[in-house]
C-alpha cells in the first residue's frame, strides 16, 4: 500500500496552516510526509513545498489536500497536475469531498478531476465577478471616484468631502480614490486653503 503525501498552503505569512495540518494528520498523513507552503499564492508556479511533495510521490502513493484550491487557481494548472499524477500512477484525495479518493489513473477519475478543476476555477471567476460588479455599482452610485491617479481634481476632492459628510466612511472613500485616509484629509485641507486664498483675492 502506498503512502499518503499531504500538502497544505496558505497565501500569506500572516495566516497559519494549523487547520489544514490537523485535517491532513487526521486523514492518516504522517507528519514526516506533510509539506506546507507559507505565504505562497496558488497562482504562482514556484511553490517549493508543493514541488517537494510531488517529488516525494511514488507509484501507488496518494497526494492528499484539504481543498482543491490548495493545488492551483486555473483548470489548466490542475489538468497538468492530473496528467503528472497519472503518469506517475499516483492518486489524489481531497478531504472536502467527504474523503473520497479521485483516481486520476482511470477515465472516470480523470473526468471527475477535470470537473472538479473547472468548478474550482469557476468559483474563482465568480468571486472576481462579484468584486467587479461591486466596483461597477460603486461607480454608478458616484462612490467610486476614479481609482488611483497621480493627480486629483478639485471636483474629486469635493466629491469625496460630500460622501464623507453624508456618512460614507472616510477610509473607504480614500481607498476608492487610491490614497490613504490621511492623504485625503491633507488634500481636503489644501483645497480649503486654496479656495480661501481665492476668495480673499476677489
Amino acid at each position: 500500500m502506498g503512502k499518503l503525501i499531504g500538502y497544505a498552503r496558505v497565501s500569506t505569512r500572516a495566516q497559519d496552516a494549523d487547520r489544514q495540518t490537523a485535517d491532513l494528520l487526521a486523514a492518516g498523513v504522517r507528519r514526516d510526509d506533510l509539506y506546507t507552503d507559507h505565504g505562497v499564492s496558488g497562482a504562482r508556479a514556484a511553490r517549493p513545498a508543493f514541488g517537494a511533495a510531488l517529488d516525494a510521490l511514488h507509484e501507488g502513493d496518494t497526494l492528499v489536500v484539504t481543498t482543491l484550491d490548495r493545488l492551483g487557481r486555473s483548470t489548466a494548472n490542475m489538468l497538468e497536475l492530473a496528467t503528472l499524477l497519472r503518469e506517475r500512477k499516483t492518486g489524489m484525495r481531497v478531504l472536502n469531498l467527504g474523503g473520497g479518493d479521485v483516481d486520476t489513473g482511470t477515465p472516470m477519475g480523470s473526468m471527475v478531476f477535470t470537473v472538479m478543476a473547472a468548478l474550482a476555477q469557476m468559483e474563482v471567476e465568480i468571486k472576481r465577478e462579484r468584486i467587479t460588479d461591486s466596483v461597477f455599482k460603486r461607480r454608478a452610485a458616484g462612490r467610486d471616484l476614479g481609482g488611483r491617479r497621480e493627480r486629483f481634481t478639485d471636483s474629486q476632492i469635493n466629491n469625496a468631502r460630500r460622501l464623507i459628510d453624508t456618512g460614507q466612511p472616510a477610509t473607504q472613500v480614500a481607498r476608492d480614490l487610491g490614497m490613504s485616509r490621511a492623504t485625503l484629509y491633507r488634500r481636503m485641507g489644501e483645497l480649503d486653503a486654496r479656495q480661501w486664498i481665492t476668495s480673499q483675492t476677489h
